[in-house]
């Protein structure tokens, strides 16, 4: 699964990565460095035929559901069963992101968590899913979810599932500008190449969502 990431993009580095256009949205864009669920966090999307940026709130709350309690359980959809799961399949249809990451924290053990990134500081984003939920005359929330997939054998040693990720290459597809089906989306959820990845031990400060400073991504020295 994914439960913690990090997002350190500036918006001139978000523009470039994604190719954006119009102005930025309404924040300063400090370095995120312990994003946690139901925390906002930002996802490209298609509106209008152009790629948006936009603050989501983490925690996917299907258009049926009562309140947004349920979110807080839908961080992440399972791949393989997102295109029927009745919360995930119109989603996957019609309303696929790119979640804007540099990294993500698992936890080996519960005192030995680690962040996992890609080497060479090599852009990618998580595949993610996003709904709009509310009342008809009311405010609407938007909220995503950042699908998983079987492990690679880097990440089968962390945990037993990992998310989704994807590179430069596969953005425009998922977004929906190829005109890909579903068989070609599916395909894309596959588990990332090992040997392209990396990752450390970091402080277990970052278990708490009060912390969220710039140390909590420094290397611990490894255990022997």
């Amino acid at each position: 699964m994914c439960g913690r990431f990090t997002n350190r993009y500036t918006w001139s580095e978000l523009v470039r990565l994604y190719r954006l256009t119009g102005s930025p949205p309404a924040s300063n864009f400090p370095p995120r460095y312990n994003i946690a669920p139901t925390q906002d966090s930002f996802v490209v999307r298609l509106r209008d035929g152009a790629r948006e940026l936009a603050g989501l709130r983490w925690g996917l709350v299907p258009f049926w559901a009562k309140d947004l309690k349920i979110g807080s359980r839908m961080i992440n959809a399972q791949s393989e069963t997102c295109a029927v799961k009745p919360a995930f399949r119109q989603g996957f249809k019609s309303r696929r992101c790119l979640v804007v990451a540099d990294g993500f924290y698992e936890w080996p053990t519960r005192d030995t968590p680690r962040l996992i990134t890609l080497k060479d500081n090599e852009p990618f984003s998580f595949a993610g899913l996003w709904e709009s939920w509310g009342p008809k005359d009311g405010d609407k929330v938007e909220t995503f979810t950042i699908l998983t997939c079987e492990p690679n054998e880097f990440m089968a040693a962390v945990h037993h599932r990992m998310p989704v990720i994807l590179a430069q290459q596969d953005w425009a597809a998922w977004l929906g500008e190829t005109g890909a089906g579903p068989g070609e989306l599916q395909s894309l959820c596959k588990p990332f190449p090992s040997d392209r990845m990396i990752s450390w031990a970091v402080s277990p400060r970052v278990g708490s969502v009060k912390n969220t400073d710039a140390a909590l991504v420094e290397p611990l020295p490894e255990a022997a």
